[in-house]
């Protein structure tokens, strides 16, 4: 099992989103997601989100809200417990990433680009602010997604057996 953190930076209408194109072996190749990563020893999802979004992207998250808990369960990789979080207001500049390109688009545009199939749920579920904490199951066969289920309703496919 793999703890991390994925945020979603918003400024107005527009998230900060990372283009996976520059790490060697990455699972989240050619994708767009938000930012984040794998816990560090001794680390709260709160510690991992403000220093990964430190060291990808140059910025200080100062205000910022625990959002869900996805499970990721995949036939290729081990079970992953991603802490989701969207953050409103930073200081700092916006630095080179690493891991990928950062840009800053609109909203309607996140679906448009390459990401996982289960993205979409979770980007509908954050973009409403009223939307309380949710805990969500995607299980992927390879880069499909075979079942989703939010708060224990199947939302696509069913259990698995």
């Amino acid at each position: 099992m793999i703890n991390t953190t994925l945020c979603y930076v918003r400024r107005g209408e527009e998230y900060l989103m990372l283009h996976r194109i520059k790490k060697k072996n990455d699972l989240n190749q050619d994708k767009w997601i938000g930012i984040g990563g794998k816990f560090e020893d001794k680390e709260s999802p709160e510690d991992c989100l403000l220093r990964e979004a430190l060291e990808e992207t140059g910025l200080t998250l100062t205000s910022y809200r625990y959002r869900g808990l996805v499970t990721f369960v995949s036939d290729q990789w081990p079970t992953e417990y991603m802490h989701l979080f969207t953050a409103d207001q930073f200081t700092g500049t916006l630095k080179d990433c690493d891991e990928g390109v950062l840009e800053w688009l609109p909203y309607h545009r996140l679906l448009e680009i390459p990401h996982w199939e289960g993205d979409a749920i979770f980007l509908e579920l954050i973009h409403n602010d009223d939307t309380p904490f949710f805990s969500l199951k995607l299980r992927y066969e390879g880069d499909h997604l075979a079942e989703a289920v939010l708060n224990g309703t199947h939302l696509k496919g069913g259990p698995q057996l």
